[in-house]
């Protein structure tokens, strides 16, 4: 039905086929556990996360589990499905969710919220948990945002703190465990009490939150005897020894990140004070070279694909990154393979790192400044002065680039409009150095300079979670500065929509009051708000107006360091003590160091989950060998 009544009639059919190369279609009445990983964001989006593609091969590896994949469907799609009464489905077998036992969502960005209670909706499944029975599939979601889930605690019955590979599996082995003692069927209030003993398994309703007559939180208990308080994440210690796929999923369509991804560590100790990710994916843990290596042979031989991306939230911070990047080079340059590495730290040994990729195709180079004046950059703690800047665009005009990407954050907190100053001045002074370098060079590709300017949004487990974000008019006023300031044909300007970083914020820092606006919205059409043309601050504003939530209270409003947080009840492993001083560090201008390169900063991680940064030693060892 939905191949000869739905797919002729919308926008890239090839979303919904379900059939591409190293799908896995399992034999449905043989498996104990039915998943589905619902995705809330259209496929070609959902088809580059890279977690979907460990978890979906991690689990269909397992006999008697099986995992099948579900995206936002189009708005072409969904009007079609809603005329004619198709609940949404899954794309391996186009069974419905309410069919699985567990449709499980993972929260990449806070603007996809809305799209969870769409799908739910589409698939007939009721929206809150509340309303829910043991007819319904377990609702669960993990991912970034789980690190505050407050605002979706009444749609989700269970949330998955940390990294899943391994609470994954052992959360499916109690379910079939629960399903084998009851016939295939599953009691979610039995099964609660089984779940609650997994470290990372959150359970809201097992929680209670208290407030003040203000609407401040005044204390956050359990209500249950066996819940853990605080609920602490789950982490893979040795990446060597963990899943990773072979066989990744080849799409038939172009989707965000078309090629093969090695994951080459995870987490960051650089300690820039705004960066959620940085914080929550603590400690740092590297793949070894021979890892990736074979890694990468087996996911090129598999896929086809003609590029190999090093993906980390610093990639040039990598160990063994060089002598592993040469050896990839060398293998694959004949095959016309390239290798693309998309987060430069600013100095020059990245630049030469950018250069060894360009001998299979050219790009820009991109990197993060994040701030104007070095002031600023030290109260965010971003390890990079404008001399360093200037070094590393000097070195790539000279090896033959031409196209800059500066990426900056605006709102900082303490920020003012010299900062601003700072930001326009760079970004000529970097045009300046391009121009003269390939002058010199006789280069007569003109020079570009893109500047991209974010706003800043206040995250939860950072040491700016207490920090308010600019007003409206204020972040407006920059954007507008900026814009005047930065007008030359080699200059482009970039700059996020001030309106979709506010209700972001309200929702970053959200408790479960704000749920029923969000309720408001989804019911009033809002979905796909991360989409420009999609996203409706009207309508959000009306939503918070119904629901009488004031949304400034939650973006515009600085918390006091004593208050109790909507999120306090969930450990990423950083001692809240550790957030405080470095929050009072970012207000005295002084900078913390990376304790990968000089002693503990006392941030908590590794007594409290019991382990350690590790790093790679040498290019030929196959495990890691470096404890810090």
């Amino acid at each position: 039905m939905v191949e000869v009544e739905l797919l002729p009639l919308v926008e890239k059919p090839a979303r919904y086929l379900g059939t591409e190369w190293n799908g896995v279609k399992k034999e449905w009445d043989q498996r104990t556990v039915k998943m589905a990983f619902a995705f809330p964001d259209v496929y070609e989006i959902g088809m580059s996360h890279l977690g979907l593609k460990i978890l979906y091969g991690l689990v269909n590896r397992e006999e008697d589990y099986l995992m099948e994949r579900v995206f936002s469907p189009w708005t072409d799609m969904e009007q079609l499905m809603r005329a004619k009464k198709i609940p949404l489905f899954s794309l391996e077998s186009y069974r419905s969710l309410r069919d699985f036992d567990l449709v499980g969502f993972t929260l990449q960005y806070e603007m996809s919220y809305t799209n969870i209670l769409n799908m739910l909706d589409l698939a007939e499944i009721p929206v809150k948990a509340a309303e829910r029975d043991n007819s319904h599939p377990l609702v669960i979601a993990g991912g970034p945002c789980a690190y505050n889930p407050e605002p979706l605690v009444p749609f989700i019955d269970l949330f998955v703190i940390g990294e899943g590979e391994e609470l994954l599996l052992e959360l499916m082995a109690v379910v079939k465990k629960h399903k084998n003692e009851r016939q295939g069927k599953l009691d979610k209030a039995a099964l609660f009490e089984e779940l609650v003993d997994l470290q990372g398994v959150y359970i809201p309703s097992y929680y209670r939150v208290d407030y003040s007559p203000d609407g401040g939180i005044t204390q956050i208990t359990t209500n249950h005897p066996k819940a853990h308080l605080p609920v602490t994440k789950q982490i893979i210690r040795d990446l060597d020894q963990v899943y990773f796929p072979d066989k990744p999923i080849v799409p038939f369509m172009e989707v965000v990140h078309d090629r093969v991804v090695l994951e080459v560590l995870r987490g960051c100790a650089r300690g820039c004070r705004f960066c959620q990710a940085g914080m929550v994916y603590r400690p740092v843990r590297e793949k070894s070279p021979g890892t990736l290596h074979r890694q990468a042979i087996e996911q090129v031989k598999e896929t086809g694909y003609d590029e190999i991306s090093l993906a980390s939230l610093s990639t040039s911070d990598y160990t063994c990154i060089e002598p592993l990047l040469i050896k990839l080079l060398d293998e694959y340059e004949d095959q016309r393979v390239g290798v693309s590495l998309p987060s430069l730290r600013v100095d020059s040994f990245s630049v030469g790192l950018a250069e060894q990729v360009q001998r299979v195709r050219k790009s820009g180079l991109t990197f993060a400044p994040e701030a104007g004046t070095q002031r600023l950059r030290d109260v965010i703690n971003k390890g990079v002065t404008e001399e360093n800047l200037a070094e590393t665009v000097t070195a790539a005009f000279r090896a033959g680039f031409t196209r800059v990407k500066l990426y900056f954050m605006i709102g900082l907190p303490t920020e003012t409009f010299d900062d601003l100053d700072g930001i326009i001045d760079m970004a000529y002074r970097v045009l300046a150095i391009g121009r003269e370098e390939t002058k010199k060079a006789g280069i007569k590709k003109p020079v570009s300079v893109t500047v991209s300017a974010s706003s800043f949004v206040p995250k939860s487990h950072t040491p700016f979670q207490w920090e308010p974000q600019d007003d409206l008019v204020l972040l407006k006023e920059k954007q507008d500065y900026l814009k005047s300031k930065l007008r030359h044909k080699q200059i482009s300007f970039n700059w996020h929509e001030a309106e979709l970083s506010f209700v972001e914020a309200v929702f970053a820092r959200g408790d479960r009051l704000v749920a029923e606006a969000l309720y408001q919205a989804f019911k009033k059409g809002c979905k796909f708000d991360g989409w420009g043309d999609y996203f409706s601050y009207h309508t959000w504003m009306d939503a918070f107006k119904e629901t009488e939530i004031n949304p400034e209270v939650y973006a515009n409003k600085r918390l006091a360091p004593d208050s109790v947080l909507p999120w306090d009840h969930i450990q990423a492993g950083l001692k809240k003590e550790f957030l405080l001083e470095e929050y009072r560090r970012a207000v005295g201008v002084m900078t913390t160091d990376d304790c990968r390169f000089a002693s503990c900063t006392d941030c908590g991680v590794c007594p409290s989950l019991k382990t350690k940064n590790m790093l790679t030693k040498g290019e030929d060892n196959d495990q890691l060998q470096i404890e810090i």
